[in-house]
């Protein structure tokens, strides 16, 4: 957490969401609060509906209808467009008329980086995720695991200080999610930034995570925020041999299953 002189990187303070009004509104999120200090990953985890994804759109801005008085980022109300985030999807939504080194470098283009520097960065990003030979390539001759890569780089190459990842492997079989945490293991090692990384994989949240933030059905409570105490750097395969591993699963897996009792 952040200390008493330090400005939290993302802050929310006592959140509640209501959809709707009347008899038929809906609460969504009730008194959330957590902060993350800048560098710092931390994963969301609850059960389906409970306002994950909710408060990342909140913190980017993208519902802006909700009170947002206790939610900043790097200080700030939240903002549509804010330059400070960039948002990594379930989907990869690369342009399929774009090559991936257009693709990666879309980003950037859209926030006006001279041509040069963009591809320069993006070729760079590209290599490092593995598509170093494949920066000609349409999304169509890629698999679905090089268009997460190519998604990765895209959105590494912004240098947004905030990143907000919604189920970013969800949808990739087991082997390629694992090296694709590999993936983004090393990058946030060497860019270390603010990520805010929704997910249902409890794997996947202790073997990326700093702290992991587990929240109860809706409406959605925060319930236990827990320190993942492994050493960095982590290589997320090698990691299934650390009985410490697996306790914190466990542990998380106990505080599910009372979330969905309360």
């Amino acid at each position: 957490m952040p200390t008493t002189n330090e400005v939290a990187a993302i802050e929310v303070c006592n959140l509640t969401v209501r959809f709707g009004a009347g008899a038929g509104s809906v609460l969504a999120i009730e008194d959330v609060s957590f902060s993350l200090r800048a560098g710092e990953f931390a994963s969301l985890i609850g059960p389906s509906g409970c306002g994950k994804t909710t408060i990342l759109n909140l913190l980017t801005g993208l519902i802006s209808e909700q009170p947002q008085d206790g939610v900043r980022v790097l200080g700030k109300t939240p903002r549509a467009g804010n330059p400070d985030i960039a948002y990594m999807l379930a989907r990869d939504s690369l342009l399929p008329w774009r090559t991936a080194l257009g693709n990666a470098a879309y980003g950037m283009e859209i926030r006006g980086m001279p041509k040069d520097e963009r591809e320069q960065r993006a070729v760079a990003l590209l290599k490092r995720v593995g598509l170093g030979e494949f920066v000609d390539a349409y999304p169509k001759a890629l698999s679905h695991g090089m268009r997460q890569r190519c998604a990765l780089a895209r959105t590494f190459a912004l240098q947004s200080p905030v990143f907000l990842m919604d189920e970013p492997f969800g949808a990739l079989d087991a082997q390629t999610k694992l090296q694709l945490e590999d993936v983004l293991m090393d990058l946030w090692s060497a860019y270390q930034r603010t990520v805010v990384f929704v997910t249902h994989d409890l794997a996947e949240a202790v073997a990326l995570s700093d702290r992991v933030i587990v929240m109860s059905a809706r409406p959605g409570r925060v319930i236990a925020d827990v320190p993942i105490e492994l050493p960095r750097p982590r290589h997320v395969r090698e990691l299934q041999k650390d009985a410490k591993f697996h306790e914190l699963y466990a542990r998380l897996w106990r505080l599910l299953e009372q979330g969905m009792d309360t």
